[in-house]
Formats: C-alpha cells, structure tokens, sequence
C-alpha cells in the first residue's frame, strides 16, 4: 500500500465533488424531504411520548428534558448516515456498477483526487443534512444560538471523517452485500451505546470505556455542548479525537481504495 503523495491531489478534486453536486440537483426535492421530516418524528416519538415517562435528567450540571437531550444527538446521527452510506453503497455503486470511476479517469483527474472529491462530496452531504435538521429543531425551540451555528463546521468535520471511514470499507469489501457488516458492527452499536438516547454514565463502567473509543460518542457531545451550550473541558478532548482521526483516516482511505482499484 502506498499513501497518497500531496502534490498529486490538487484543486481538481473539486470538479468530482461538482459533478456529484449537479446530480444531487436533479433528485434536491427527495433528498430534502428526509432531513426536514425525520427530526420531527424522532421529536414526535420521544419528545411526545417517551419523554413523559422519563422526565428531566441531568447532563453537564444542568437539567434538561429527554428531547433537549436527544435532539443533538439526532443531527450526529444524520451526520454519520449521510457520509457513510454516500461513501460505501453510493460511490460502490458509481465505481463498480455505473463505471463513473473509469470516466472521470479518462479526463485529467488522477484516481487520488477522484477519491478525494468523493469524501469531500460526502461531507458536503453531512452539512446539508445538518443544517436542514438544526433549522428544523431550533423552531421548534430545542436549540440554543449562537452556539447551534457550530453545528454546521462540525458537520464538515464529522461527515469528513465518516465519510473517510465509509471509504475504508469500501476499499475492503468484495462485493456490495458485504455492506452489511460493517454496518452490523460498526454503524448499529455506535448509533445505540454512543450516549444519543441515554446519558454514558447509565452503562457499566467498561461499557463507558468503550464507548470513549467510539467516534460517533465525540460527535455527539460536541453536538451536545454546541447546541445547548453546555461548555466543558471534555469538548476539546472530543474535537482532538476527531481531528486526529480525520487526518489519519483521510489517507488512509485514498491510499486503501488506489489499491483496490490499481492492483
């Protein structure tokens, strides 16, 4: 495996993020539909129901209701789904099935900046989905500003790194079906044990060990502290782990998948 050279990427990723940008125009009104629906019918679900049973909590010293709690919780989600799946059946399906790989070889693009443009592209989806769903959440008056505004460069930051993430698995599996693992191990037990619908202290102390190596965790209490501006020292351990990561798993997945497509 050799790890991308930096002089070989240069602003041409960019027309790969472009052209998945002008399809993504033509389907706008779809892909719009689920992030403005789903808060409300998470809000809907617990917000209405469940959180009668469970009444306020306590999270950073302050009390809040189940939704208030909740509700970052949702857009980290929408954050990690958006450029994971864009990243592994999506650009699966554009490498393997429709060919657009071998198409966009056939211009001056490189493969490492096909890549590259396709992440890019993927996180760019995370922060339209944030941004849809924080407007969404905040009329309905769950967030506080101006800290809800950190939500949009932490979706850059987050769907960067999933998206890396997602591309990893891509550049591993044979075949699309073998989407379902990852998913099964990885993308489930971060979705339910990373303290979106419960706080980490209510688990066994290994389990909250764990879960401090889960990336999905991080996002969520940076999320957390943003949009209800419960400011901690734990935030800038969280922002370092996803920096670091980010930065490590970016070339990590470039140099994975010109592996698998070049050898």
């Amino acid at each position: 495996m050799i790890w991308p050279n930096p002089a070989q990427i240069s602003g041409r990723s960019l027309r790969v993020w472009q052209r998945n940008f002008s399809i993504y125009r033509q389907n706008w009104k779809i892909s719009f539909v689920p992030p403005l629906i789903e808060p409300l019918l998470y809000i809907l679900a617990f917000g209405v129901g469940l959180a009668v049973m469970v009444g306020e909590l306590e999270y950073g010293g302050e009390k809040l209701t189940y939704t208030n709690f909740i509700a970052p919780a949702l857009v980290s989600v929408a954050i990690m789904h958006n450029a994971f799946f864009e990243t592994t059946y999506n650009s699966f399906v554009r490498m393997y099935y429709q060919k657009t790989f071998d198409a966009l070889l056939a211009t001056p693009l490189n493969l490492e900046e096909i890549i590259l443009g396709e992440m890019l592209w993927a996180a760019t989806k995370s922060v339209i989905a944030a941004t849809l769903m924080t407007c969404v959440i905040s009329l309905c008056g769950f967030f506080s500003f101006p800290g809800s505004l950190l939500l949009i460069p932490l979706a850059l930051l987050g769907g960067l790194f999933f998206a890396a993430l997602g591309m990893i698995c891509t550049a591993l599996v044979r075949g699309i079906e073998m989407f379902n693992l990852p998913i099964f191990l990885g993308i489930t037990p971060m979705f339910l044990f990373s303290g979106t619908f419960f706080p980490l202290q209510n688990l066994p102390g290994w389990a909250q060990t764990l879960a401090q190596f889960l990336p999905l965790t991080h996002l969520v209490t940076l999320a957390r502290g943003c949009s209800l501006h419960v400011w901690s020292g734990e935030l800038w351990f969280s922002l370092l782990y996803l920096l670091v990561a980010t930065l490590l798993l970016v070339p990590l997945a470039i140099a994975l998948m010109v592996r698998r497509i070049v050898v």
